[in-house]
């Protein structure tokens, strides 16, 4: 899904307010969109006890809060009515994960945009009882039941992808009941042709795929008190036949060869219970394409290379720990190539006002610099850094996916 820093000049362009579109008209629509969104923050927070945004999600209510079991899509915290926050992840955790997202957005929703009651608009319904809430003033789709829908990808899957979902379980379900299933096109398969992922709190099973029952994982007990209530981020990348999955500061599986069939559209299994301590949340959704680009050869090729794997806490410029595998991508390649000088950007979407978006994201490009001199030993006169707010944008904000886009880091050779 993805991510980290080194002698080059780095573009971080970050996430700060994000919600809709709307932000680019003028006057009072801008300051009541403004308004809207810190009163979004507000009721985040008590959603999560404990949150963090992306480069790929930014400050949106999904994809940047992380569950109360490891701060991680980008963390990790419990929602309101949940109970004690769980200890946090030690950073010694995180230096296996290897997660990094997709650059290229191909499909995102957090369900800011969706009206509550209906079925989310952005995604294709099949069955079940599925509805768009609002949970704590954060909008969310909720699962009463078994409820099946597609992601429209809008073409075919890339051989290289992530696919990250943000659910959050329930407190009181039965350990060994799957929650999530995905897999590859609009019909099931589960045969050899395409492999179906199934996640639950207390571990994950692979069905199909040549895996069978010999592919079930289980959570050590620790973390599955951890999981119920609490938000999760699930992730999945793929590498062509190269499967690996996650939850939270966890990899749980590895796999050189697991067949996922590469269609337009991702199906999805959703399975809730009608009595609220059971009920299933989703908070967003995201699909982009892993491009090839190797860092130095794209700083010699086009003199930048953008990245939306540096999680920051939501609304702040605390780099989070999932950020590790980019920062030590980038504290590698400076270090590879001691001539080599980078500015780190930070860029936003135009949701929010222009000032707090440059000044969010100002800060946040100066935390990418602190972080690879003082945890990776990088010279500060090697790195200097700029915060671009929302001014120049990679794809129009009038989109989603778009704005998705929008919020990323850049490392740009000086």
């Amino acid at each position: 899904m993805s991510r980290f820093f080194w002698s080059l000049s780095i573009a971080v362009a970050l996430a700060a307010s994000s919600d809709s579109a709307a932000a680019q008209l003028p006057g009072m629509k801008k300051l009541k969109d403004a308004a809207k969104e810190a009163a979004k923050k507000e009721a985040l927070k008590k959603v999560t006890k404990q949150g963090t945004d992306s480069a790929a999600a930014a400050d949106s209510a999904a994809a940047a809060t992380p569950p109360a079991a490891a701060p991680a899509a980008g963390g990790a915290a419990a929602p309101a009515g949940s109970g004690g926050a769980a200890p946090a992840a030690s950073p010694k955790v995180w230096e296996n994960y290897d997660f990094v997202p997709g650059n290229k957005v191909l499909f995102f929703t957090d369900f800011s945009e969706d009206k509550v009651g209906n079925f989310a608009r952005r995604l294709k319904y099949v069955s079940g009882p599925a509805e768009v809430v609002e949970r704590d003033g954060v909008k969310m789709l909720r699962s009463t039941g078994r409820a099946e829908f597609r992601i429209p990808v809008g073409r075919k899957l890339p051989e290289r992808f992530t696919l990250e979902i943000d659910i959050i379980a329930p407190p009181e379900h039965t350990n060994g009941y799957d929650l999530l299933a995905i897999e590859g096109g609009s019909t099931w398969d589960r045969g050899a042709e395409s492999a179906e992922i199934n996640w639950q709190v207390d571990g994950a099973v692979i069905i199909g795929g040549g895996q069978n029952a010999t592919s079930q994982v289980k959570f050590p007990d620790a973390m599955v008190p951890q999981l119920m209530g609490n938000l999760a981020h699930v992730r999945y990348l793929t590498d062509g036949p190269y499967f690996k999955m996650y939850t939270n500061e966890r990899r749980i599986y590895n796999i050189p060869e697991l067949p996922f069939k590469r269609d337009s559209v991702i199906r999805v299994l959703l399975k809730g219970f009608e009595e609220p301590a059971k009920t299933v949340y989703i908070t967003s959704i995201r699909v982009a394409e892993s491009e090839t680009d190797v860092l130095y050869d794209a700083l010699t090729a086009k003199g930048r290379w953008a990245t939306q794997g540096i999680l920051f806490a939501t609304g702040k410029a605390d780099l989070q720990p999932e950020s590790r595998p980019v920062l030590k991508e980038i504290a590698g390649t400076l270090k590879e190539h001691a001539d080599l000088k980078v500015l780190i950007e930070g860029h936003t979407d135009n949701v929010g006002t222009p000032a707090s978006n440059l000044t969010l994201s100002d800060a946040r490009a100066a935390a990418v610099k602190a972080a690879l001199v003082a945890d990776f030993g990088i010279a500060a006169e090697r790195i200097t850094t700029k915060g671009l707010g929302d001014t120049k944008p990679a794809l129009p904000n009038t989109t989603a996916e778009g704005r998705a886009q929008n919020r990323r880091v850049e490392v740009v050779k000086r």
